[in-house]
């Protein structure tokens, strides 16, 4: 049994012609009768029967029927699914995202997505930058979109959405706010809110203290880029940052920023892919929407 011949029982039930069934599967009469003799021959049950030269299904071959339809129905919906995982209707992207990105540009990207695509899953994993890397190296991801300095690697290709420099920020009350210079000594001397060790923010202030020579006195290190801006916002301390971080807060005049005196490393949100995977069209789709708004920014 297959699905050739349960197509020819579910035909023969609608057409009663073995011609008719031959033109619709686009095959020739003697195959359709074959196939008919050899259904017959496995079942050991007579299914046709030709009356007034017409063929029509015994009692058996009702029975057949009823199942016939289904399982034609369910190859039909089956083949059709698996044939979307090819389009933009079905499927899931894998992505990853360092927290800046994920936290402030990827929310608009993927409702904006969601709406254009809804029968596509989107998994998201915010970890660092460096994380992102590792896991698309390792194939766990399709797709990595982080906050980082220009890299190169041999199995990633990146590609550059838009600047993310790297800026100072302090409460419009601080004592530095009002400073026309900032010097690096007067940095080191201000309680200082440090990025955890595995930030790609953490990574260029350790080269920045090292390119001139200095350490922090007592920072205070916290994993949470949301906390660090609270503690900021409170009056006594300053850090460094992303500029995308601290949009809203600017805007609405919480916090002022200042470049970072010596600072020349520069910074970008990239859109990371690893080039022995195939993109879908999904991850293709999902690209082309992330340089429109990298674009705008």
């Amino acid at each position: 049994m297959n699905l050739m011949k349960l197509q020819i029982v579910e035909l023969i039930d609608r057409h009663h012609h073995m011609t008719s069934v031959a033109d619709i599967l686009g095959i020739k009469q003697p195959t359709v009768t074959f196939h008919m003799k050899s259904l017959e021959e496995e079942l050991k049950v007579r299914l046709f029967e030709s009356r007034s030269g017409k063929t029509f299904l015994t009692e058996a071959g009702q029975a057949l029927l009823h199942y016939a339809v289904k399982i034609n129905a369910l190859a039909k919906e089956s083949e059709r699914v698996v044939r979307e995982y090819d389009s933009l209707y079905r499927g899931t992207l894998h992505i990853g995202a360092s927290y800046v990105p994920a936290t402030y540009l990827l929310p608009a990207i993927l409702n904006a997505f969601s709406r254009e695509f809804p029968g596509i899953r989107i998994s998201l994993s915010v970890k660092p930058s460096p994380v992102i890397r590792d896991m698309l190296v390792r194939h766990q991801i399709d797709l990595g979109i982080i906050s980082s300095a220009p890299f190169t690697g041999p199995s990633l290709q990146a590609e550059s959405l838009c600047e993310d420099d790297l800026i100072l920020i302090c409460s419009p009350d601080h004592l530095l706010a009002k400073s026309d210079s900032l010097q690096p000594e007067q940095i080191i001397r201000t309680p200082f809110a440090l990025h955890g060790t595995e930030s790609s923010t953490r990574q260029l202030t350790d080269q920045w203290l090292a390119q001139h020579g200095l350490h922090m006195r007592s920072p205070v290190e916290l994993d949470s880029l949301e906390a660090i801006k609270q503690l900021v916002l409170l009056g006594d301390h300053i850090s460094f940052i992303s500029r995308m971080a601290v949009q809203r807060e600017l805007q609405q005049g919480l916090l002022h920023v200042m470049p970072i005196p010596g600072h020349q490393a520069s910074r970008h949100i990239y859109c990371v892919h690893n080039k022995d995977r195939l993109p879908s069209v999904q991850i293709q789709r999902f690209q082309e929407v992330l340089r429109e708004m990298g674009n705008q920014l």
